[in-house]
């Protein structure tokens, strides 16, 4: 895959890294990449462009590739789906834990509310969230679940049949978490996904589009 380091700051670049022995091998189509693509295109409204990963099931390469989509690209944001799970293969949070300098736990509780929701076993899952600091940069690394399904409704949140949002997802809070890090303002579409900010925070509306 192509490699463009950032050049805009106000730009949001967002790494996506599925990471899945078999549909990095080829035995399988991967889901991952394209179902966070799809949810971001549809509920970010501000300027954003993704750089994407498919890789094997391996803690080395699994740190090799977050550190390589923060300190080399500029990642402002990563989202990793697959190898959260509780098999010996299952590595990613480890991985995460290793190149991330602060850890974030409320994403990854807020992640098990909302699939415990579906399935009791929710608690098997052990998806992590950090913020990866270099001196002159910082990023929110999350790992999400592996399915489309499970990784939009983490994201979006519950919402009952007239759309009312009854359980916050968790990208609510990651605009204003990358505000306090220092990277660019996130808008989003309300109808997908209502953005959480302290009044004091908000900025007026922007014209603003997607970039892929």
């Amino acid at each position: 895959m192509t490699k463009q380091k950032k050049t805009n700051p106000d730009e949001l670049l967002v790494g996506l890294v599925s990471i899945s022995d078999r549909a990095s091998s080829g035995t399988y189509e991967d889901q991952g990449i394209p179902a966070l693509r799809d949810w971001l295109t549809a509920a970010v409204t501000s300027d954003w462009k993704m750089e994407a990963r498919l890789i094997p099931d391996d803690r080395a390469l699994i740190e090799k590739t977050l550190i390589e989509l923060v300190d080399d690209i500029g990642c402002d944001l990563v989202l990793t789906t697959g190898g959260t799970g509780p098999a010996r293969r299952d590595v990613t949070p480890e991985a995460t834990l290793a190149v991330g300098t602060r850890e974030m736990p409320g994403f990854g509780e807020q992640m098990r509310q909302i699939s415990l929701k579906f399935v009791p076993t929710a608690i098997l899952s052990r998806q992590v969230a950090v913020i990866r600091e270099t001196p002159d940069h910082a990023a929110l690394i999350m790992n999400l679940p592996g399915q489309p399904k499970s990784i939009k409704e983490t994201l979006e949140g519950l919402k009952d049949a007239d759309g009312k949002q009854m359980v916050s997802g968790i990208f609510a809070a990651v605009p204003y978490c990358i505000d306090l890090i220092g990277g660019p303002y996130i808008e989003t579409n309300e109808a997908v996904c209502k953005v959480f900010r302290p009044k004091s925070a908000i900025r007026p509306k922007q014209d603003a589009h997607r970039q892929d």
